[in-house]
């Protein structure tokens, strides 16, 4: 879209609130964009911000997951004309509400880059767009939950799990309902300045932008059944990680060839064993990191990941960020976590030699 266009007096932002989602889904970008048009308005800047959340069905109800109903002023059917920011919060994909749905899908159909400068979505509202096929040939984002889920329903979709948020054009989707205040924060930024979106990130008490280069921080591994040879693996590598492990002393416990075991756990898994043991190293580290006060030097030590050099290597590579800036991030606010429940005991007590 010619970005010369010019919407007379504020920026119109239409925030679709989709039922059966957190409330964060919308009220979050809400509060970040409310927030930014009173300080643009305090500073003298009349162009910011109309916010107006909209429901996607006529009866202008929204109900959320945790048992509170809204009432809309507006459904799509009241909103006609040009939109800068359109924004569809969650997804409701329960089968019973598909009818009701269709004339939202058919509003949405009619929006492209001629009428709308962006369109984005928050959490499962990427369901959203490439349903309405807005996101046929771009790249996207989703809760990293979903993202494979989205990859195979929507296999014209290029979804990146890693990201809070992307950009394809004039689309933008967002991950996990908080992200979409990092994908309004961006917005705000965007049409503005930094120092704008930084006040606007202060009053709410947020990150302008988190650490981690606005990455999910979803689980290195999936969960396998308990017949897969990554599940078996799994239950005693995790008791030796403090060992230094090779793909032949794994083989040899598995009561199999170095060949055939490399072989099968590729097929079965999709990645080589070294690959998943420092996959498996990390996340244990993660949870030295969230859980305990254990010093780097020694988890690096506990987890087999080597000096503190090694380590911040390895946790760049898979979590783009280093284990101080993680461990500031998500360790827990309770004093005692309780580790021992959460590490094998071996481990566990291996934590507390000094």
């Amino acid at each position: 879209m010619n970005q010369d266009i010019a919407y007379p007096g504020k920026k119109r932002v239409i925030i679709i609130a989709m039922t059966g989602n957190m409330l964060l889904n919308f009220s979050g970008p809400t509060d970040v964009f409310i927030t930014a048009d009173t300080y643009l308005q305090n500073c003298g800047i009349s162009n910011g911000y109309d916010v107006k959340v909209v429901a996607p069905t006529s009866n202008k109800k929204v109900d959320t997951a945790a048992g509170v109903s809204i009432n809309c002023e507006s459904w799509i059917a009241d909103i006609q004309g040009c939109i800068d920011t359109l924004i569809i919060a969650g997804n409701d994909s329960r089968e019973a509400s598909q009818m009701g749905l269709i004339e939202f899908y058919n509003w949405l159909s009619t929006r492209n880059e001629q009428n709308t400068r962006r369109i984005a979505s928050i959490c499962g509202g990427a369901f959203v767009l490439a349903k309405a096929g807005i996101l046929h040939g771009r790249k996207a984002t989703t809760h990293w939950q979903s993202s494979e889920r989205l990859s195979k329903t929507y296999p014209d979709v290029e979804v990146n799990s890693n990201p809070f948020f992307t950009r394809d054009g004039y689309v933008y989707t967002s991950a996990g309902v908080s992200s979409g205040i990092d994908l309004s924060l961006a917005m705000v930024e965007e049409d503005y300045n930094k120092d704008i979106a930084t006040h606007v990130a202060r009053k709410l008490v947020y990150y302008l932008s988190r650490p981690g280069f606005q990455a999910q921080f979803g689980n290195l591994l999936p969960v396998y059944e308990s017949d897969n040879i990554g599940q078996k693996t799994q239950n005693w590598v995790n008791e030796h990680l403090h060992e230094k492990l090779d793909v032949n002393l794994i083989a040899d416990h598995m009561n199999m060839s170095t060949r055939n075991f490399t072989r099968v756990f590729h097929r079965e898994t999709g990645m080589p064993p070294a690959k998943f043991v420092e996959k498996m190293r990390v996340e244990a580290a993660r949870k030295y990191l969230e859980d305990t006060d254990t010093s780097l030097e020694r988890l690096a030590e506990l987890c087999g990941l080597g000096g503190l050099v090694s380590m911040r290597r390895t946790f760049l590579r898979h979590l783009n960020t280093t284990p101080s800036d993680y461990r500031r991030a998500f360790k827990t606010s309770l004093k005692d976590s309780g580790k021992a429940v959460l590490l094998t005991p071996d481990v566990a007590n291996l934590a507390d030699t000094r």
